[in-house]
């Protein structure tokens, strides 16, 4: 009976495995076919890798694309882990009440979301572009900052930072020195999220960029009228094999460091004990 149960749940997460990623397999799989057609195969060719070097729109578009995500995901990050120390600061009254502002970002309708910054923008004079863009994707990159930051935060000892400066580290240099290494995997998981949700985001970047700016969301969804282009697939695929080796290494990297904390734990119980 266990046997057979446990062969369900496999079956029935390898079901939704296959369910998740046949699509994007299909996508490899027709980014090297001959033939245009998304229906029928015609021969492995890599042309549509060579044509999309040679798409000024696509490489234009993508060019926006990961500059503004590298930016906004910088900035954001700085931002949304400075303010997450600084919650975690604070009573905890005043600390829900902002981490309860925090959410609303994340559970707001990005439609929502994309119409007021439009509206603030116009309001404050900022032209539309790509200054506006990037702007918007830091908006709404710091409440997930926050939030994967703020775990990490609750994990520390609350007297290590008050250790530092008693050992005669200023406030400045305990932060750097024994706060953000101790915080250090969530900001990385909230830089990786950050840059994520920029790349993939289309409704906010739709409401808040100019004339002659458009990211690869953008400009795919144009094409949607005329029919999506096959260097549309190689570049996925591009992009979902370098997604795929970003979350190997982080894995590995992560991996290390809790083989290396558990080492250094056990060495000091054995020198406790001894």
């Amino acid at each position: 009976m266990k046997r057979l149960i446990k062969i369900t749940k496999g079956a029935y997460s390898a079901l939704i495995f296959a369910f998740l990623y046949a699509p994007i397999a299909v996508l490899i799989i027709f980014s090297f076919n001959e033939s245009k057609s998304r229906g029928s195969w015609g021969g492995f060719s890599l042309k549509w890798y060579e044509s999309l070097l040679q798409n000024s729109e696509i490489m234009r578009s993508l060019f926006n694309t990961l500059l503004i995500a590298v930016l906004a995901s910088l900035i954001a990050t700085a931002i949304g882990t400075a303010a997450a120390i600084g919650i975690n600061s604070m009573n905890k009254r005043i600390q829900n009440a902002f981490m309860n502002i925090s959410y609303i970002p994340v559970l707001n309708a990005d439609i929502v979301t994309g119409v007021s910054l439009l509206v603030l923008f116009l309001f404050l004079g900022i032209p539309l572009g790509r200054i506006s863009l990037l702007l918007a994707h830091i908006s709404f990159n710091i409440p997930y900052v926050i939030l994967s930051v703020m775990p990490k935060l609750k994990q520390m000892n609350k007297h290590t930072y008050e250790a530092a400066l008693d050992l005669g580290c200023s406030p400045l240099k305990a932060l750097w020195k024994v706060v953000v290494p101790e915080i250090m995997p969530g900001v990385v998981t909230g830089a990786i999220l950050a840059f994520t949700l920029s790349i993939d985001d289309f409704v906010i970047s739709f409401f808040t960029t100019g004339a002659g700016v458009n990211t690869l969301s953008i400009t795919i969804y144009s094409m949607v009228r005329r029919g999506v282009k096959p260097e549309i697939n190689a570049l996925s695929s591009i992009m979902f094999v370098v997604v795929l080796l970003l979350l190997v290494v982080v894995n590995i990297r992560s991996s290390k460091d809790v083989q290396k904390n558990n080492r250094h734990s056990s060495s000091n119980r054995s020198i406790g004990f001894r």
